[in-house]
């Protein structure tokens, strides 16, 4: 049912107040095309505004700038060291070189790794966690780095494994993130 050409202007009138209380439930008078008039009911309600802008601030949570340009404890080279030396020693101890077996290991190692270290609780720091596992038969191996990052901030530990069969090498970076 359509409103008349009237209760739509009153009603345009009564929403630039503020206000449609006074709108709700009244009754209309409308003719029809055929010269009826036809009664209609219409009820219109709505809150002040849908959708305020400050209730969406409330959901939001706005965070404050620290202005902390370095960090407030530095990364524990050792104990990561520590951390590198047990896991590799208990995943690689008694296990000899299969291609498709070390594949799989170092998946598992860097993600234990990365687990133990993100355990330590080190604020903003970012961790890349590699590890290399190869065959040893006497061949020589050479693995390099690089990283563009800050001396004071930034570190790195590193262990190596050896047993019979196979070679490991675990490298842990942090990078701080101001």
């Amino acid at each position: 049912m359509m409103m008349s050409d009237i209760a739509k202007d009153r009603t345009a009138h009564l929403l630039k107040r503020g206000s449609v209380s006074s709108l709700s439930n009244h009754e209309f008078r409308r003719k029809e095309p055929h010269g009826r008039t036809k009664d209609s009911v219409s009820t219109v309600s709505y809150m002040d505004e849908p959708c305020q802008p400050e209730d969406a601030s409330r959901l939001t949570v706005h965070m404050e700038n620290t202005y902390q340009l370095g960090p407030t404890k530095h990364f524990p080279v050792v104990i990561v060291n520590h951390i590198l030396k047990d896991v590799l020693t208990t995943y690689l101890q008694e296990e000899q070189y299969e291609p498709e077996l070390c594949r799989q290991m170092t998946k598992t190692i860097s993600e234990v790794i990365k687990a133990q270290v993100k355990d330590l609780m080190i604020p903003r720091y970012k961790l890349i966690v590699i590890v290399h596992i190869g065959q040893l038969t006497g061949q020589s191996i050479l693995i390099g780095s690089r990283c563009l990052w800050d001396p004071k901030n930034d570190a790195f530990a590193s262990f190596i494994f050896r047993n019979s069969s196979l070679f490991a090498l675990a490298n842990v970076y942090t990078v701080y993130f101001e």
